[in-house]
C-alpha cells in the first residue's frame, strides 16, 4: 500500500474489527458479573491497575520509546481521567441498576457526542446541518429509551442510564483531548499504557480509602476481572490502534455499531437480560443517527 492509498477495510480489517466489538462488548457482560460481588471503585481500579501491568510488558518486550517531557506525562493523566476514570467508573455504577444491553446502547451515543463537542471546541470540525439532524435523530432515539423509566418512576434506573450517557460524553472530550497526542509523536501503544496507568495512579487511593485493601474474589467475579483488564482493556487498545493504523479513524468509527450486538447477546445468553423492543428501536435510531452524521452511505447512494 502506497502511501497516497485510501485506507480500506479488507476481510482482515473486518475480522480485527469484530473482534474488536467482542472484546468492548464483553466488558459490559464482565462489569454485570463483577458488581455482584465488588464496590464500583474496586473494580475500576482492579481493571486499570491489572490492564496496565501487561500494557507495559508489552511496551517494554517491544522496546517502544518513553516520552521525557513533563507535560505529556501530564497529558497522560488528563486522558486517563476522561477515558477511564471517569467513563469507567459511570458505566459500573450504572450497571448496577441496568442491564449490560441497555448500558452497552447507550454507551454506543459516543459518536453522537463526539460530534457535538468537536463541533463547540474544535475549529476544524465545524457543526454541519447533516450532523445536527444526525445528532438530533440519535438522541430521539436515547430518550425513548430512557422515557418510559423515568416516567414509570424508577429513578434509580434513569440515573444509571444517565451514568452511561455521562460515560459517553467524557469519551467524546477524551476523543478532543487526546488530538494532542499526534502532535507530541507518541507511541499510540504508549499512549494507552500512560493513560491507563494515569487513571490507575488517581483511583488506586480512592478504591483503598472508600473500600480498604482489595482481596481478589474467588471463581468468576475473578474471571470477570481478569477479563475487563486483560481482554477488553489491555489486548482491545492494542488491537484498536492496530485498526486505526490500518483502515483509519473513520472505518474504526464502525466499531460502535457492533458493540451493543455483541453486549446484547452476551447479556441474553449469559445473564439471561431481556432484550426490549424499546431497546432496540432506540438502537436503530441511534444507528440511523450515526449513518447521517458520517455521511458515506447517504453519499454513496446519491451518487
Amino acid at each position: 500500500m502506497t502511501q497516497n492509498s485510501p485506507l480500506k477495510m479488507g476481510a482482515v480489517e473486518w475480522g480485527m474489527l469484530a473482534l474488536l466489538a467482542a472484546l468492548w462488548g464483553g466488558s459490559f457482560l464482565f462489569n454485570a458479573i463483577a458488581v455482584r460481588e465488588l464496590p464500583t471503585l474496586t473494580i475500576v481500579a482492579l481493571r486499570v491497575g491489572l490492564a496496565a501491568t501487561v500494557l507495559w510488558t508489552i511496551v517494554i518486550v517491544l522496546k517502544r520509546p518513553l516520552p521525557q517531557e513533563r507535560h505529556i506525562w501530564l497529558a497522560f493523566l488528563g486522558m486517563g481521567i476522561l477515558n477511564n476514570v471517569i467513563p469507567f467508573c459511570l458505566i459500573v455504577w450504572g450497571q448496577h441498576a441496568i442491564t449490560s444491553g441497555l448500558a452497552s446502547i447507550l454507551n454506543a451515543t459516543t459518536p453522537l457526542c463526539t460530534v457535538a463537542v468537536a463541533g463547540i471546541f474544535l475549529r476544524d470540525e465545524p457543526m454541519t446541518r447533516r450532523k445536527l439532524i444526525g445528532l438530533l435523530i440519535g438522541f430521539a432515539g436515547v430518550i425513548m429509551m430512557i422515557g418510559p423509566t423515568a416516567m414509570a418512576g424508577v429513578a434509580r434506573d434513569a440515573l444509571a442510564a444517565l451514568a452511561c450517557l455521562g460515560a459517553a460524553l467524557s469519551y467524546a472530550f477524551a476523543s478532543v483531548f487526546g488530538r494532542r497526542f499526534r502532535r507530541f509523536g507518541v507511541d499510540p501503544v504508549v499512549v494507552a499504557t500512560g493513560q491507563v496507568t494515569g487513571s490507575f495512579v488517581i483511583l488506586a487511593p480512592f478504591a483503598l480509602m472508600f473500600h480498604g485493601v482489595w482481596v481478589m474474589p474467588h471463581g468468576v467475579t475473578t474471571g470477570a476481572i481478569l477479563g475487563l483488564a486483560v481482554f477488553s482493556t489491555a489486548l482491545a487498545y492494542v488491537l484498536f490502534f492496530n485498526i486505526l493504523a490500518r483502515a483509519g479513524a473513520t472505518n474504526i468509527s464502525l466499531v460502535t455499531f457492533l458493540v451493543p450486538v455483541f453486549a446484547i447477546a452476551l447479556g441474553a445468553i449469559v445473564l439471561n437480560e431481556p432484550i426490549q423492543a424499546v431497546q432496540i428501536l432506540g438502537m436503530g435510531m441511534i444507528g440511523m443517527g450515526l449513518i447521517a452524521i458520517d455521511g458515506r452511505l447517504i453519499g454513496r447512494k446519491n451518487s
